[in-house]
């Protein structure tokens, strides 16, 4: 799982929680200026953290950042930037020293949240069923989630490779899928939000605005670049940067016979924002992969 791919929000109260599963250890860790937010609705979350640190240690004489680790979360902006963070055990010390009727609530949903990861690892198909329902309450069709959720499986399986290949850096994968989308659709992934007028600087993800045969072309030169890596192996980043275009070519083609068939573009300025917006006011989630 790459670094993009750990990054998950949670929703709590119709409130996002970023969060970061750490797969040594086994366990979330979760914004602490996000739960600050949620717990005392402060406009300005990290001058109350500050305050909050140095209160309890003149108080009790405990460094409640002792708690926490920096981890890189996508910011505001879409920006990964260094983040206080800290485990299910850890929110609950610094949940102590915040004044809040929402605590008891939240502490609820927070042993909810580890305990439903418990489910998903041993049970993989649970978090499948829950990305399901969010996305049908989002009011997307049965037929297009069903081929989101394989596009999925095949972009994992496609990142497994690449981290066998040596990839590891954010920025390496986010060339590569770039590579992969302009041989696939002659348009990157930046530039592909900006031809469905999608904010760039956003959480918003590409995908859940392509229709079916913009889904199933990015599977096709997904599928294709993971087979052609694990045939050839490739050592150096510039090789698999050719293999990456190389998987792109054979979708691109396709995409190219498709549209001589159908006597229209395949890439379509068309995104979900409306309905999903719509949704999303009425019940407060949201989707991120």
């Amino acid at each position: 799982m790459t670094k993009m791919e750990e990054e998950k929000i949670k929703i709590f109260d119709g409130k996002k929680v970023r969060t970061h599963w750490d797969e040594k250890k086994e366990k979330w860790f979760f914004s602490v200026v996000d739960i600050i937010k949620i717990l005392t609705e402060s406009t300005d979350t990290n001058d109350y953290w500050y305050r909050l640190k140095q209160r309890e240690a003149e108080s009790s004489g405990i460094e409640l950042s002792t708690f926490c680790r920096q981890l890189k979360l996508i910011a505001e902006d879409g920006k990964l930037r260094e983040t206080d963070c800290a485990d299910t055990e850890g929110i609950f010390r610094i949940i102590q020293s915040i004044p809040s009727k929402k605590a008891e609530p939240f502490k609820r949903w927070l042993a909810k949240v580890g305990y439903e990861r418990v489910q998903e690892i041993e049970n993989p198909e649970l978090a499948q069923e829950r990305m399901k329902e969010l996305y049908e309450k989002k009011g997307y069709s049965k037929g297009w989630i069903d081929k989101r959720l394989r596009g999925i499986a095949i972009r994992q399986n496609l990142t497994d490779e690449l981290k066998e290949r040596g990839v590891t850096e954010q920025k390496d994968f986010a060339i590569l899928t770039a590579e992969i989308s302009k041989a696939t659709f002659g348009l990157t992934p930046s530039e592909y939000k900006e031809h469905k007028n999608l904010p760039q600087k956003s959480n918003i993800n590409l995908r859940d605005h392509m229709d079916e045969l913009e889904t199933i072309f990015t599977m096709l030169g997904e599928k294709v670049t993971t087979e052609i890596s694990q045939k050839e192996k490739p050592e150096t980043f510039t090789k698999i940067k050719t293999v990456a275009n190389r998987g792109g070519s054979v979708a691109g083609v396709a995409r190219k016979k498709a549209e001589e068939e159908l006597g229209r573009s395949v890439v379509s300025n068309e995104n979900y924002l409306d309905s999903s917006e719509k949704i999303k006011k009425k019940t407060n989630l949201e989707i991120t992969k």
